[in-house]
Protein backbone atom coordinates (compact mmCIF):
# COMPACT_ATOMS: atom_id res chain seq x y z
CA UNK A 1 0.00 0.00 0.00
CA UNK A 2 1.23 3.45 -0.74
CA UNK A 3 0.65 6.72 1.10
CA UNK A 4 -0.96 4.91 4.04
CA UNK A 5 -0.77 7.95 6.29
CA UNK A 6 -3.05 9.86 3.91
CA UNK A 7 -5.75 7.17 3.74
CA UNK A 8 -8.67 6.84 6.14
CA UNK A 9 -8.45 3.15 6.95
CA UNK A 10 -11.25 3.31 9.52
CA UNK A 11 -13.56 4.41 6.72
CA UNK A 12 -12.29 1.55 4.53
CA UNK A 13 -12.80 -0.84 7.44
CA UNK A 14 -16.52 -0.09 7.51
CA UNK A 15 -17.12 -0.26 3.76
CA UNK A 16 -19.28 -3.22 2.80
CA UNK A 17 -19.39 -2.90 -1.03
CA UNK A 18 -22.04 -5.62 -1.36
CA UNK A 19 -20.10 -7.96 0.90
CA UNK A 20 -20.23 -10.67 1.92
CA UNK A 21 -20.23 -12.18 -1.55
CA UNK A 22 -20.54 -15.91 -1.98
CA UNK A 23 -18.96 -17.06 -5.23
CA UNK A 24 -19.51 -20.41 -6.94
CA UNK A 25 -16.13 -21.54 -8.24
CA UNK A 26 -15.73 -22.96 -11.72
CA UNK A 27 -13.80 -26.20 -12.24
CA UNK A 28 -10.46 -24.47 -12.81
CA UNK A 29 -10.75 -22.30 -9.68
CA UNK A 30 -12.05 -25.25 -7.71
CA UNK A 31 -8.96 -27.29 -8.61
CA UNK A 32 -6.67 -24.37 -7.76
CA UNK A 33 -8.24 -23.39 -4.44
CA UNK A 34 -10.15 -26.50 -3.38
CA UNK A 35 -13.87 -26.47 -2.79
CA UNK A 36 -16.84 -25.17 -4.72
CA UNK A 37 -17.80 -22.02 -2.82
CA UNK A 38 -15.76 -19.02 -1.70
CA UNK A 39 -16.65 -16.04 0.47
CA UNK A 40 -15.41 -12.50 0.04
CA UNK A 41 -16.13 -11.12 3.49
CA UNK A 42 -16.09 -7.44 4.48
CA UNK A 43 -13.07 -5.99 6.29
CA UNK A 44 -15.04 -5.42 9.51
CA UNK A 45 -15.52 -9.19 9.85
CA UNK A 46 -11.74 -9.67 9.85
CA UNK A 47 -11.41 -6.97 12.47
CA UNK A 48 -13.95 -8.72 14.73
CA UNK A 49 -12.06 -12.02 14.48
CA UNK A 50 -8.70 -10.34 15.06
CA UNK A 51 -10.02 -8.71 18.24
CA UNK A 52 -10.68 -12.20 19.69
CA UNK A 53 -6.95 -12.99 19.87
CA UNK A 54 -5.83 -12.47 23.48
CA UNK A 55 -2.36 -11.70 24.72
CA UNK A 56 -0.34 -14.92 24.71
CA UNK A 57 -2.04 -16.28 21.59
CA UNK A 58 -1.45 -15.91 17.87
CA UNK A 59 -3.30 -16.68 14.66
CA UNK A 60 -2.28 -16.89 11.03
CA UNK A 61 -4.04 -15.64 7.95
CA UNK A 62 -5.00 -19.28 7.28
CA UNK A 63 -6.74 -19.36 10.66
CA UNK A 64 -8.70 -16.26 9.67
CA UNK A 65 -9.63 -17.70 6.30
CA UNK A 66 -10.88 -20.95 7.84
CA UNK A 67 -12.93 -19.10 10.44
CA UNK A 68 -14.45 -16.85 7.78
CA UNK A 69 -15.35 -19.81 5.57
CA UNK A 70 -17.03 -21.48 8.54
CA UNK A 71 -18.92 -18.30 9.42
CA UNK A 72 -20.34 -18.05 5.91
CA UNK A 73 -20.70 -21.80 5.34
CA UNK A 74 -18.40 -21.84 2.33
CA UNK A 75 -15.50 -24.07 1.41
CA UNK A 76 -12.88 -21.32 1.32
CA UNK A 77 -12.28 -17.61 1.83
CA UNK A 78 -10.69 -15.48 -0.87
CA UNK A 79 -6.96 -15.40 -0.04
CA UNK A 80 -6.33 -12.15 -1.92
CA UNK A 81 -9.00 -10.10 -0.15
CA UNK A 82 -8.05 -11.68 3.17
CA UNK A 83 -4.55 -10.27 2.86
CA UNK A 84 -5.81 -6.86 1.81
CA UNK A 85 -8.45 -6.68 4.53
CA UNK A 86 -6.08 -7.82 7.30
CA UNK A 87 -3.81 -4.93 6.32
CA UNK A 88 -6.76 -2.53 6.35
CA UNK A 89 -7.58 -3.72 9.89
CA UNK A 90 -3.98 -3.17 10.97
CA UNK A 91 -3.79 0.33 9.55
CA UNK A 92 -7.23 1.26 10.89
CA UNK A 93 -6.17 0.20 14.38
CA UNK A 94 -2.89 2.09 14.02
CA UNK A 95 -4.84 5.25 13.17
CA UNK A 96 -7.10 4.97 16.25
CA UNK A 97 -6.38 6.05 19.82
CA UNK A 98 -8.76 3.53 21.35
CA UNK A 99 -10.59 0.29 20.47
CA UNK A 100 -7.30 -1.20 19.34
CA UNK A 101 -7.24 -4.36 17.23
CA UNK A 102 -4.23 -6.54 18.14
CA UNK A 103 -3.22 -6.98 14.50
CA UNK A 104 0.39 -7.74 15.47
CA UNK A 105 -0.83 -11.14 16.71
CA UNK A 106 -1.80 -12.10 13.15
CA UNK A 107 1.08 -13.75 11.32
CA UNK A 108 1.48 -15.00 7.81
CA UNK A 109 0.81 -18.71 7.36
CA UNK A 110 4.42 -19.74 8.02
CA UNK A 111 4.76 -17.64 11.19
CA UNK A 112 6.35 -14.73 9.35
CA UNK A 113 5.82 -11.11 10.35
CA UNK A 114 3.91 -8.91 7.92
CA UNK A 115 6.01 -6.25 6.20
CA UNK A 116 2.84 -4.42 5.07
CA UNK A 117 1.72 -3.63 8.61
CA UNK A 118 2.22 -0.11 9.99
CA UNK A 119 5.93 0.74 10.35
CA UNK A 120 6.81 -2.48 8.52
CA UNK A 121 7.91 -5.48 10.57
CA UNK A 122 9.70 -3.30 13.13
CA UNK A 123 6.57 -2.31 15.06
CA UNK A 124 5.09 -5.80 14.90
CA UNK A 125 8.42 -7.22 16.09
CA UNK A 126 8.54 -4.74 18.98
CA UNK A 127 4.95 -5.42 20.07
CA UNK A 128 5.39 -9.20 19.90
CA UNK A 129 8.66 -9.04 21.86
CA UNK A 130 6.91 -6.93 24.51
CA UNK A 131 4.42 -9.79 24.86
CA UNK A 132 7.25 -12.27 25.40
CA UNK A 133 7.67 -13.81 21.94
CA UNK A 134 11.09 -14.49 20.48
CA UNK A 135 11.56 -13.16 16.97
CA UNK A 136 14.08 -14.86 14.74
CA UNK A 137 15.65 -13.60 11.55
CA UNK A 138 16.16 -15.76 8.46
CA UNK A 139 18.14 -14.91 5.36
CA UNK A 140 21.03 -12.60 4.67
CA UNK A 141 19.93 -10.52 1.68
CA UNK A 142 16.16 -10.88 1.74
CA UNK A 143 15.73 -10.88 5.52
CA UNK A 144 12.46 -12.20 6.94
CA UNK A 145 11.34 -12.26 10.57
CA UNK A 146 9.42 -15.08 12.23
CA UNK A 147 7.98 -15.87 15.64
CA UNK A 148 10.05 -18.71 17.06
CA UNK A 149 7.93 -21.84 17.63
CA UNK A 150 4.82 -19.86 16.60
CA UNK A 151 2.67 -22.99 16.27
CA UNK A 152 2.84 -23.49 20.07
CA UNK A 153 0.87 -20.25 20.51
CA UNK A 154 -1.77 -20.68 17.81
CA UNK A 155 -5.45 -20.62 18.68
CA UNK A 156 -8.56 -21.49 16.74
CA UNK A 157 -11.27 -18.94 16.02
CA UNK A 158 -15.00 -19.53 16.34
Amino acid sequence: MSNEEKKDFNKKLKEKKDMPKIVELDDEASKKWGGKTMVIAPPIDYDKFMKKVPKGKLITTDTLRKAMATKYDTDITCPLTCGIFVNICAWASYQRDNDITPYWRVLKTDGRLNEKYPEGVQLQKKLLEEEGYTIIQKGTKNIKYYVKDFSKYLMELE
